[in-house]
């Protein structure tokens, strides 16, 4: 996440649960991207480092636990941007010219001065972040495939440019003898049958089939690895979208939650704002009158009952509006008891860390320690590759 502001429902909602579900099944590395911030923000740069600690603050009150996962800031990190410059000799202009958000943001920030080399490659340090760890998976919601996309892209390119020794095909061959008659077998056919179907099933068990060996290098490792693609030394791993249940949270306005639109509820929001928030919402604007009755499926109040009410007492509002048994301040104040319910626990888990402030530099520094030692591993796969 970048750290331009705090932290709202829509995050919580729609990437946060997911991302404890995650934690839970997966070696997980979360980290604030501070870098990215500045690619749409950097004349704003004086509040990255304050915006960072709330982020990492809010992250451990909601359920991230440093115990399972790597937490830890993206600029603390420098083998990221040295990813980054060396991918960037090798990864064609027009890449990063057709990813389809490249335009859109600039077209959405036309007040923001941001056609910069920053913005124009940010789709490739995020490449660089995530073939840095070697990832299978990264969670994302639909809108963001293409930039997984473009990461499979230069992995594949980086892969065919410098994965192929002398002699690339005999030397894989001569490592399939090494692991007996049994796996070779079973590396054979599901490397035909991936080859031939593009059966993702068959590529992660041959892959795993390589991991689990003991009695080769890791350079042979790594051939047999490319050779299941046919293509060379697997230097950087292709990694796939995992695509997450994505929940659309409507904003104070009714359209979609974002600090772009200044329509949210922040996750540490304090109860007094909250009533204020919620109390200035737009309800049915035929309903002019409590006797009135209203349509629910007009209000943006009641998009968020969905949410946060429960079946019976949405049930309930939903006939008392149409009935005008109920007003709309009255529902409001039940849809703020809701919400106030669902964010109390967190803001005070929120205060709690970050007036332990040498507890949360303990956490990062952990975190920065041990996504340091697995990405400096990578690079230097990478230089050694490239012949530097």
């Amino acid at each position: 996440m970048r750290p331009t502001g705090s932290l709202h429902l829509g995050h919580h909602f729609g990437v946060l649960k997911n991302w404890l579900e995650l934690q839970s099944n997966y070696e997980c590395y979360f980290f604030v991207a501070d870098w990215h911030a500045l690619t749409t923000d950097y004349e704003k740069s004086k509040n990255v480092s304050n915006h960072t600690l709330d982020i990492v603050a809010t992250w451990l009150s909601v359920g991230l636990d440093p115990s399972q996962s790597t937490i830890f800031v993206q600029s603390s990190i420098k083998q990221h941007s040295e990813l980054f410059l060396l991918l960037s000799m090798c990864t064609p202009l027009s890449w990063l010219e057709r990813v389809p958000t490249y335009k859109e943001t600039l077209n959405t920030f036309k007040d923001r001065e941001i056609n910069t080399l920053g913005f124009l490659s940010y789709p490739l340090l995020q490449a660089a972040d995530i073939l840095i760890y070697g990832a299978d998976y990264v969670p994302v919601g639909e809108d963001q495939i293409a930039h997984i996309e473009l990461a499979r892209e230069v992995a594949r390119r980086f892969n065919n440019l410098y994965g192929k020794d002398d002699d690339f095909k005999s030397k894989a061959l001569n490592a399939l003898e090494k692991i007996g008659s049994k796996n070779s077998k079973l590396y054979l056919s599901w490397t035909k049958k991936y080859q031939e179907t593009g059966d993702k099933d068959a590529l992660n068990s041959a892959r795993s089939l390589i991991e689990n060996l003991t009695n080769i290098s890791s350079r042979d490792k790594s051939r047999l690895e490319g050779f299941i693609e046919g293509s060379g030394i697997m230097l950087l791993n292709e990694p796939q979208p995992l695509t997450t249940k994505v929940s659309k949270l409507d904003g104070l306005d009714g359209r979609k939650m974002s600090k772009s639109y200044k329509n949210t509820i922040s996750l540490i929001e304090e109860d007094g704002l909250l009533q204020k928030k919620i109390l200035s919402m737009q309800t049915d604007p035929s309903r002019v009158k409590k006797t009135d009755s209203g349509d629910p499926e007009k209000c943006t109040v009641w998009n968020l009952h969905k949410i946060f009410t429960e079946n019976d007492t949405q049930k309930t509002i939903h006939n008392d509006c149409r009935s005008a048994k109920i007003g709309c301040v009255d529902c409001k104040k039940i849809l703020k008891k809701k919400i106030s319910n669902e964010i109390s626990p967190i803001r005070d888990k929120y205060h709690n860390f970050k007036s332990d402030q040498d507890n949360l530099h303990q956490i990062l520094t952990n975190g920065c320690k041990k996504a340091s030692e697995k990405a400096e591993k990578q690079v230097e796969i990478v230089r050694k590759a490239i012949g530097l």
